[in-house]
């Protein structure tokens, strides 16, 4: 059977570093001094220096404004029209810019398939036609959009895309995982409702995947449903926005589900033998419970922690940042695991080589 390579990775964020102003926007929105108190420790124990959004941070977020434009302003925060209505434009230049990054070369004309994952937007024509047009892909390239699976959507393109090349050997895949996560940000006073101020982000990933031996080899790919788990994130679209849902109890029922059934994952062989821990990084805690629950070493984790610090959760092109960079670690052969975590709640994952 064909081996399935991921040759390249291209990356991308929007120019706008928004964590500070989101952190003091959130803060604000809260109703009491106490609720302010918690979300500010909250802030400080995420782990997150940066995040980067399409949308330009005001000078003085107590105006009522968090962004210059006044896109998001209290009291009055956009209807889900005007904030698919900026999707579309945003969308089609950051998905440029990260194959702008892949620099897809000579491999341009040989694509045949294009697969493009968001969970943050939708229109029609959609982004994977724009981004064949924008592209220069041709017309009759094979085009296929995973929509709205959330974090763990990187880990089904790159299934899709190893199950083609595996059928079609001379297949040579594009795949695109692009998230406008602060398009839904919500005037809501929960403090669990208000993590969309804390970690969430924009940006975008472009990868090629094929049967030429370069970068990383994809391996077996599971997936399962941790049981009774299913109302634990919820992603739904409401009049003002997608309105999501994260429960407090996810980081334990991960931990708790990869301290039993984590070996499973790993293929028989142990925690140690693996070199390479993609994990999505989908806050500290997500972290801190996949280190735990596998008995990690608390280095194991470092890419994945380094992805949260700089850019914060970028929904599915999250894990596609940390593969970015065991792929552009020198002296970095070895064997790895790929885990992501979304709705349902599904833990999705693959082995992998670094070639």
């Amino acid at each position: 059977m064909t081996q399935a390579w991921l040759n390249r990775i291209g990356i991308a964020t929007p120019e706008h570093d928004v964590h500070p102003a989101c952190v003091e926007f959130g803060r604000r929105l809260l109703p009491d001094e106490r609720s302010q108190i918690l979300f500010t420790r909250m802030a400080a124990l995420a782990d997150i220096r940066h995040r980067y959004a399409i949308f330009a941070p005001g000078n003085a977020p107590q105006d009522g404004c968090l962004d210059r434009d006044g896109f998001y302003r209290r009291g009055a925060f956009p209807s889900t029209g005007e904030r698919m209505a900026r999707f579309e434009p945003e969308a089609r230049t950051l998905a440029g810019r990260a194959i702008e990054a892949l620099d897809p070369g000579s491999a341009r004309g040989a694509i045949t398939h294009l697969i493009v994952a968001s969970c943050t937007g939708f229109a029609a024509p959609g982004l994977d036609f724009h981004i064949m047009r924008d592209a220069g892909l041709h017309d009759s390239i094979e085009r296929t959009v995973i929509g709205f699976m959330g974090c763990f959507a990187a880990v089904n393109a790159l299934k899709l895309a190893r199950h083609i090349v595996r059928s079609e050997p001379a297949a040579v895949v594009l795949v695109v995982n692009l998230e406008l996560c602060s398009l839904h940000l919500q005037e809501q006073w929960q403090l669990e409702k208000m993590l969309s101020f804390l970690i969430f982000a924009d940006g975008a990933s472009a990868a090629l995947v094929s049967a030429s031996p370069a970068g990383i080899a994809l391996g077996k790919f599971q997936a399962t449903v941790i049981p009774e788990t299913e109302a634990l994130i919820t992603w739904h679209i409401r009049d003002s926005g997608f309105d999501m849902h994260l429960s407090g109890r996810v980081p334990g029922s991960i931990r708790n589900f990869l301290r039993e059934h984590g070996w499973r994952l790993l293929g028989g062989r142990s925690a140690a033998a693996i070199r390479h821990w993609a994990v999505h990084a989908g806050g500290r805690s997500i972290l801190d419970a996949v280190q735990h629950g596998l008995t990690l070493d608390p280095e194991a984790l470092h890419h994945s922690r380094a992805v949260l610090r700089d850019f914060g959760n970028m929904s599915s092109a999250t894990l596609m940042f940390v593969l970015h960079r065991i792929l552009h670690e020198s002296g970095a052969q070895g064997d790895g695991i790929a885990m992501a975590f979304g709705p349902g709640l599904t833990v999705e994952s693959f082995g992998f080589r670094r070639g």
